[in-house]
């Protein structure tokens, strides 16, 4: 699956209202996922992160910009944190199928459309920056808006990626780039003294001479009585929680200071902390698998089943360019659903009183659509599993003549499976047409379109489940059985022509005399 994070800051951390417009704004894209929401009042300021495919968050981001830019008003913004704009910066982060490349090439259209669209001014930054001294965000909020508003309009260093050489007079700028992920780590110290706080970022920070990956910077929280060093953690892995957070407590002992609590913001993965987990614990040869969680989802999805995943899922499953799921396990969901409005309308039918006289017959379908429906479901994981057998035979290998009539052997075996699977999902829906029949005669007329839109999904299983024993047959090896297939294929196309003609005519008549 294609999917990217994205973790769009806003310059507002003490509206609740205007925040939530924003996650609206972003959440009304399908196909996006809120994963956190961390609103700071001292350096007013959000950081929202969602997840979904590259198109979708793409989209959502550009619409949290668009409400951001209409709600806030940087000439009225205070807070601690840095900022140039009402979306301050949006950092997309590859997470499966897709590349740091891909990001560098969204952040870039994402950041003109901003530009185009809203007029706001974009830089690029990371990976997706367009010049080396643009990489560091720190560079690019020099100034932070009051600043950059006069600079930019003379100094041509500060001119935008995208847009003209002047700030929205409200929204500012925005910053985009594409990264790897980051932890917002931020630690506390037992003091007011600001001074304490910028002496200890400047030596903890890279630029500063001091740990290879991380920015730092020291902030006064003023409703807490106490100053953090507040830091971007942009390599976890070059530079891990733990060696931070022991060279502050260093400095801090040499200000008699101590050091309060540790907090992160947003986000973390877990490997960052079972990095810190194993420094404190001083464990010897631990494995990740040793933990209940990773253990317990490793197995999890080794037992991954289509019919476990949400519509959606399987929709992307099916549009990619695996071979599975394919035809077969399509066809089995159409006959499951097909199955399904079957059992709708017969137990709509049992709920009406005036239609008591066919309750026990509206029963007997109702209890062979749903085994019916079950079977089906069972189909859907099935056909993908028999076709994967079939790939991993023509895997087997075949250097000597052996192995080369083994591999046969387990091919023509593969396909015989992947053979009877959709001829098994064939026979189930047509004897689930034979109850769609049954059903449009005695069942609830007001549903009669239902049962026969059951019969039309119904159908459409069963010619394509037939196409797939089709397009198996001539690997079988084996002309009787060969043979033998095509008569049933013969015979279940006939019947379930008969059927569904027999099914749409009484529906039509039924339709038109009411």
């Amino acid at each position: 699956m294609r999917l990217v994070e994205c973790i769009p800051n806003f310059s507002e951390g003490r509206r609740d209202e205007v925040i939530q417009e924003i996650v609206d704004a972003i959440l009304s894209v399908r196909g996006v996922y809120l994963l956190d929401k961390e609103a700071d009042r001292d350096h007013n300021r959000s950081v929202i992160t969602v997840v979904g495919n590259p198109e979708s968050v793409a989209e959502a981001v550009f619409r949290g910009a668009k409400r951001a830019s209409e709600l806030i008003d940087l000439n009225k913004h205070e807070g601690e944190h840095p900022r140039i704009g009402a979306t301050d910066v949006i950092p997309f982060v590859p997470i499966s199928g897709v590349s740091m490349n891909d990001c560098v090439e969204l952040a870039k259209k994402v950041a003109k459309r901003i530009s185009d669209e809203l007029e706001i001014p974009t830089y690029l930054y990371e990976e997706a920056a367009t010049r080396d001294d643009r990489k560091n965000l720190a560079n690019i909020r020099r100034g932070q808006f009051e600043g950059l508003r006069e600079e930019v309009k003379t100094n041509p260093d500060r001119r935008p990626d995208f847009g003209p050489s002047e700030l929205h007079p409200t929204a500012g700028a925005t910053v985009v780039g594409a990264r790897a992920p980051l932890i917002a780590y931020n630690v506390y110290l037992g003091t007011n003294d600001i001074d304490i706080a910028k002496r200890i970022a400047r030596n903890v920070r890279h630029s500063g001479g001091g740990l290879r990956y991380v920015k730092a910077m020291g902030f006064e929280i003023k409703e807490r009585g106490l100053v953090q060093v507040s830091m971007n953690m942009v390599n976890y892995e070059g530079t891990p929680l733990h060696r931070v957070f022991e060279l502050i407590k260093a400095e801090a002992l040499r200000y008699g200071v101590s050091t309060v609590e540790g907090e992160i913001v947003g986000l973390v993965p877990q490997d960052a902390l079972f990095d810190a987990s194993e420094f404190y614990l001083q464990l010897n040869n631990f494995s990740r698998d040793q933990i209940l969680e990773r253990r317990l989802q490793s197995v999890l999805e080794s037992q991954s089943m289509l019919v476990d995943k949400t519509v959606v899922d399987f929709l992307d499953d099916l549009s990619s360019d695996s071979a599975v799921p394919g035809g077969g396990s399509s066809a089995a969901l159409s006959g499951a659903m097909g199955a399904a409005l079957g059992s709708m309308v017969a137990r709509l039918t049992l709920k009406k009183k005036d239609l008591s006289s066919v309750h026990a017959h509206a029963k007997e379908i109702l209890d062979r659509c749903e085994q019916s429906r079950e079977r089906l479901i069972q189909l859907i994981d099935e056909d993908s599993q028999a076709f994967s057998e079939v790939m991993s035979a023509f895997r087997l290998p075949k250097s000597t003549s052996e192995e080369q009539e083994h591999r046969k052997k387990m091919i023509q075996n593969a396909f015989r499976k992947a053979t009877d699977v959709p001829l098994e999902t064939a026979r189930v829906a047509l004897t689930a047409l034979k109850e769609m029949l049954e059903l449009v005669e005695i069942g609830y007329k007001d549903a009669i379109s239902d049962c026969a839109s059951g019969a039309q999904m119904l159908f459409a299983a069963i010619q394509s489940a037939l196409l797939n024993v089709r397009i198996n047959l001539g690997s079988l090896g084996d002309e009787a059985l060969i043979s033998q297939y095509a008569k049933e294929i013969s015979e279940f196309d006939q019947e379930a022509s008969r059927l569904l003609s027999e099914i749409m005519d009484k529906t039509l008549r039924a339709l038109q005399s009411s």
